[in-house]
């Protein structure tokens, strides 16, 4: 049998899981995909922390503990989560020693509510970092203004960094430039480049979900010609100026001492339309050097339909941009929908931290 999912390694895709879950650990269910299914990374958002409380009872003994102890609803909040991450990082641990620290990674996400407060966050993921103290370990912050000098800030401290919610190509140079100026400081501060990783992680499926909509609102011919080409186009002229940026001599510099590139990762790549190919945000960008975080339904749906056409990036770019100039000439603003699309994603996620919040506040009721 064809093992599909070997194949897109080979080409150099790195291939995540996003998702987490106390189940999914004690179960050996992490572990099975990181053995059967080139499972390599991890990650995590509040949203899916909020549905692993809720579907599950693996963390009555421990909030049965916390209330015993009558901690407060966000630190218990905070050892639940971190308490997985830890236990995710374990198991992910070969995949780390076998990369040289590249893969392996798993991702813990800053408190959303702290997106715009830059001093904030970085003391956030300073303890996140001294919580888990895992090697292997990510901590997650978005890509907002304040978000960029609290990405550098964090990286000088020699943490490493995965950048959550990006939408717009501009944000996403911003967010190399953070990169870049970060590891020149930890360079600086004698921290070892080598053991420093980082993502970028550019979000794909919402861009065609709110670009889709707004063309259903225009409904010419034209209009319909362009449904479920934007997040593609978009991903691929990001990987433009990946390859752009990490060819510098700038960037030479720090390779020579050690540090490894900071690679582009699609996230949000499971298809929200039913009439689009379910493992299309996973065929059209392969490219060297690039992870692709799935929920697991659409690692399975690669591992058992997907195509390997070969590099479906680099040779598109001239046709990506064609399509965001085609919306831009039907009316399409493309800073509006970026812009929209950040903001709406700071507010899920702080949405989800709440419901997380509100979850575990009931349940160390019930368990006390």
């Amino acid at each position: 049998m064809t093992d599909r999912l070997a194949e897109l390694s080979a080409a150099g895709v790195a291939v995540w899981l996003d998702d987490i879950s106390r189940a999914r650990l004690s179960g050996g269910g992490l572990d099975a995909l990181r053995r059967e299914k080139h499972v390599v990374g991890v990650t995590s958002n509040p949203t899916i922390f909020a549905k692993a409380l809720a579907d599950s009872d693996d963390y009555a003994d421990q909030l049965r503990d916390l209330a015993l102890r009558k901690v407060s609803v966000e630190e218990a909040a905070r050892m639940i989560t971190t308490y997985d991450v830890r236990w995710a990082c374990d198991v992910m641990r070969p995949a780390y020693d076998a990369s040289t620290g590249i893969d392996g990674r798993v991702s813990i996400e800053v408190d959303p509510r702290l997106a715009f407060a830059t001093d904030r966050t970085v003391a956030e993921a300073r303890q996140l970092w001294w919580l888990v103290d895992r090697p292997n370990l990510y901590i997650k912050i978005p890509a907002t203004e304040a978000g960029l000098p609290a990405i550098t800030a964090t990286l000088a401290r020699g943490i490493s960094v995965n950048v959550t919610l990006i939408f717009a190509l501009e944000r996403y140079e911003q967010v190399m430039d953070a990169f870049l100026t970060g590891m020149e400081q930890a360079r600086a501060n004698g921290h070892d480049l080598a053991t420093i990783g980082s993502v970028a992680s550019f979000f794909v499926s919402r861009v065609d979900t709110e670009v889709d909509k707004r063309l259903d609102k225009i409904g010419s011919p034209a209009a319909q010609a362009l449904h479920g080409k934007a997040a593609i186009a978009n991903a691929r002229l990001a990987y433009q100026r990946y390859e752009q940026v990490f060819t510098t001599e700038r960037w030479q510099a720090l390779a020579d001492a050690g540090a490894r590139p900071q690679r582009p990762l699609w996230a949000s790549t499971s298809t929200k339309n039913p009439a689009y190919r379910d493992v299309m945000y996973v065929e059209d960008l392969i490219a060297p050097g690039v992870v692709n975080t799935m929920p697991e339904a659409t690692i399975h749906a690669f591992a058992d339909h997907g195509e390997m056409p070969g590099d479906t990036i680099t040779g598109y770019y001239a046709e990506a941009q064609k399509v965001l100039d085609d919306l831009a000439g039907l009316g399409i603003d493309y800073d509006d929908v970026v812009a929209t699309l950040e903001r709406e994603g700071v507010e899920k996620f702080e949405q989800s931290w709440l419901e997380l919040l509100q979850s575990v506040e009931r349940q160390l009721g019930g368990a006390a």
